[in-house]
């Protein structure tokens, strides 16, 4: 069984007038740390059909790790539906586990524990209430209009907030898992367009709460063929980037003008931050390396040019966060 680890990546921003709470990211969702060898690579923290369990390890890989076709970084993830014994396998990856308890596709899901068992649980600790789940993808529909998907064929990207146990699609097929409705806290759900987008575009989703509780797992499915039942092969998703957004208060929002008019970037391990449209605020920059430590957390103004000198890091990849009062920008940035 793989471990999953469970990180928590508190991104403070400064907003006037109030006190910044801790916000948790997704761990590891720029897919730039991978586990397993050959066909069994996966990211780590997330599984495919290849750490599953009954069916769905007989197939073939659908999960792969991507190397040419990247929006940042070195790695991004490629999943692919395929042909096994003459069934369409949907490519899928997740943070909990593909199940496949028998051949009748209807039965597969995706949960975090194995059907009723509690013997082999995969979750994600995660106690924030995002605004908003967003990302960059590409996608190749299946050539194929013949069968079940065909031209219909959708990439989708799922992200369910929950207390306790949590299961994909919800209601049970033939006794498969529990009913885990009672259990979902929020859910974010991006499907792609039924057709092709052959360059990395950005992709944001709200949040809909259905509880005031405060979760306690987060649950990141995706494929591309959302049809659980397709019939149809050689559908292909590119994901890279991923994370979620929180909105402080009326008037930030996460897709601002603002955001967009700063350049972030770095030479000489030094990070410059530019603001093209300068006003008399401060922002908070912190940075992480890709395990999700917190290695720098500063404030910068917006009203000049920055430069933060991280000269004691080590060379290698480091992810940003720059949050204002209006704003909220994000990325990786490399260390030579």
């Amino acid at each position: 069984m793989k471990k999953i680890t469970s990180l928590f990546i508190t991104l403070s921003a400064t907003i006037t007038g109030l006190v910044a709470q801790p916000t948790p990211q997704l761990p590891n969702a720029s897919f730039e740390l991978w586990d397993g060898t050959g066909a069994s690579m996966e990211p780590i923290n997330y599984n495919s059909n290849r750490s599953g369990t009954g069916y769905s390890t007989f197939a073939g890989q659908t999960c792969f790790q991507e190397t040419s076709i990247v929006h940042s970084g070195t790695y991004a993830v490629r999943l692919e539906t395929i042909s096994a014994l003459g069934t369409a396998v949907n490519g899928a990856f997740t943070s909990g586990i593909v199940n496949a308890p028998s051949t009748n596709k209807a039965d597969g899901y995706i949960g975090t524990m194995q059907g009723a068992s509690g013997t082999d649980i995969r979750r994600i600790a995660f106690d924030g209430r995002p605004d908003s789940l967003i990302g960059y993808y590409q996608y190749t529909q299946s050539t194929s209009s013949a069968g079940t998907g065909g031209a219909n064929e959708v990439g989708k990207v799922r992200a369910v907030l929950h207390l306790g146990n949590y299961y994909d699609p919800e209601t049970p097929s033939n006794s498969n898992h529990p009913d885990s409705s009672a259990n979902k806290i929020g859910a974010a759900l991006f499907l792609t367009p039924a057709s092709n987008v052959g360059t990395w575009t950005r992709f944001s989703v709200p949040f809909v709460y259905v509880s005031a509780a405060s979760p306690q797992y987060v649950l990141i499915n995706a494929t591309p063929s959302n049809n659980q039942l397709t019939s149809v092969i050689g559908s292909k998703l590119w994901l890279d980037d991923i994370s979620v957004v929180y909105n402080s208060h009326v008037g930030i929002t996460e897709s601002s003008a603002a955001s967009q008019s700063i350049n972030v970037y770095t030479y000489d391990k030094k990070i410059v931050v530019d603001f093209s449209i300068k006003n008399e605020e401060q922002s908070t920059l912190s940075v992480y390396d890709v395990t999700g430590k917190l290695v720098s957390q500063q404030n910068v103004s917006n009203n000049k040019l920055n430069t933060i000198n991280l000269g004691q890091l080590p060379s290698g990849l480091y992810l940003y966060d720059l949050a204002g009062s209006t704003f909220h920008k994000s990325g990786k940035l490399i260390f030579n």
